[in-house]
């Protein structure tokens, strides 16, 4: 483990030297050889898919771990955004002159060596990879033991592009150990690792916050909610709540909880509960919620579950108040919506929802790097600091001061 990441720490003094320009070109021909490569990538994906039947694996695990001919176009669509994107190293972000004549400028530089550890998707592979490379910095990736081949197939092409544009295969690497054991290794290795990022389970976040010494962006659980008011547009909320839940149900942006305003619980329940049946959603409610349409009960560990499958809660609130203290006591710190027509109720919710991305009349879906204009992301990091939200490519930087002297001496 330490001679591996000795090879990372070096090749992150190579990647500090490399132009913006050499970046973007070599990130072109990383996108060119996804789609070039698309078959053993396919391939590869086949032999994941086929140990997740044989170990069942669930419904979202394997929407999440499959790739096709769209996704693997998509994986290379993303790599060549990011390409096109403006260089987020060496900007200079303030400036000022002492009284003295002292110059100082602050300026972004990359973080260095940045551990990501996923599960299940293996289009985080290329997309993490393509953001740190773009930021100048070293990736040490870990994915799930379920999306092994994927990974490997993908980390390989891309590190081939490297090494025919003379750079140190290092610069993107897979952690080579995919056991526990590997993982609790890397996590304390903050000789030649700047930053963890972990994105996955809420079981995998909580044991690398407890036990890293590496400073950690955590991308915890998504359990999002979207609130109806009663002066909401049915029609639009309706359209909303069904987008936010069964449009991919098993990523972190998708709706876990549905609050309904009691003002209009009777008409809106049955309308949602006829929007949601050609769906074949499994739907949850409080006793109130059960008063009006026929649900499954909905527990108190309901309300604190990500499903990330086709299931979701429904809670009977009083008015907004009643929803922001729902979503104060349940939230992850994700996203989360409100759909209303009352301006001052709209604003009450996004000043009083404490979360990563808030919404009004828009499907917390949205929640997505490449949508924000990104490119992609690291992932959604629901840390305070130094990152929220979408992490892109500026997130992944750092910054220093550059101080320009004349021969000052302080007195």
């Amino acid at each position: 483990m330490e001679e591996f990441l000795k090879r990372a720490k070096i090749s992150a003094s190579v990647l500090s030297q490399i132009t913006g320009e050499k970046k973007k070109k070599v990130l072109k021909e990383m996108a060119e050889a996804l789609v070039r490569h698309e078959k053993e990538i396919l391939e590869a994906n086949a032999i994941d898919m086929q140990y997740a039947e044989e170990n069942g694996l669930s419904t979202a695990l394997k929407d999440r771990l499959l790739l096709n001919k769209k996704r693997v176009l998509d994986m290379a669509n993303s790599v060549a955004e990011i390409a096109a994107l403006k260089d987020p190293v060496g900007r200079v972000l303030d400036g000022w002159v002492l009284d003295n004549g002292l110059r100082i400028e602050k300026v972004s530089i990359p973080i260095g060596v940045i551990g990501i550890i996923y599960e299940s998707r293996p289009n985080v592979t290329s997309d993490t990879a393509a953001l740190c490379f773009k930021s100048s910095n070293v990736c040490i990736l870990k994915g799930g033991k379920e999306a092994q081949h994927s990974n490997e197939a993908i980390a390989n092409i891309l590190r081939d592009v490297l090494e025919k544009n003379s750079l140190p295969k290092d610069i993107i690497s897979l952690l080579p150990d995919y056991s526990r054991e590997g993982v609790a290794k890397l996590i304390k290795m903050d000789k030649y690792v700047d930053l963890i990022i972990p994105r996955g389970g809420e079981a995998l976040i909580r044991y690398i916050s407890q036990n890293a010494t590496v400073a950690v962006v955590k991308h915890d659980k998504g359990l999002c909610h979207t609130y109806i008011d009663k002066d909401a547009d049915f029609e639009k909320a309706v359209k909303i709540a069904v987008n936010a839940k069964v449009q991919r149900p098993g990523v972190c942006n998708a709706m876990e909880t549905l609050l309904v305003d009691y003002a209009i619980k009777d008409e809106m329940l049955l309308k949602l509960y006829e929007a949601f049946k050609p769906h074949l959603t499994t739907l949850k409610g409080c006793a109130i919620t059960r008063e009006v349409i026929e649900v499954e009960e909905a527990t108190e560990e309901d309300y604190h579950t990500e499903y990330l499958e086709n299931i979701l809660s429904i809670k009977v609130v009083d008015g907004v108040e009643g929803a922001i203290e729902h979503i104060r006591k349940y939230g992850s710190g994700h996203s989360e919506a409100i759909v209303t027509e009352n301006y001052t109720t709209a604003e009450k919710f996004l000043n009083s929802i404490d979360a990563a991305c808030v919404y009004v009349n828009a499907s917390t879906r949205f929640t997505d790097g490449g949508v924000f204009g990104f490119g992609a992301e690291v992932g959604i990091s629901t840390n305070k600091l130094h990152s929220r939200g979408p992490m892109g490519i500026n997130d992944l930087t750092t910054y220093k001061y550059k101080i320009y002297g004349e021969g000052q001496i302080r007195e």
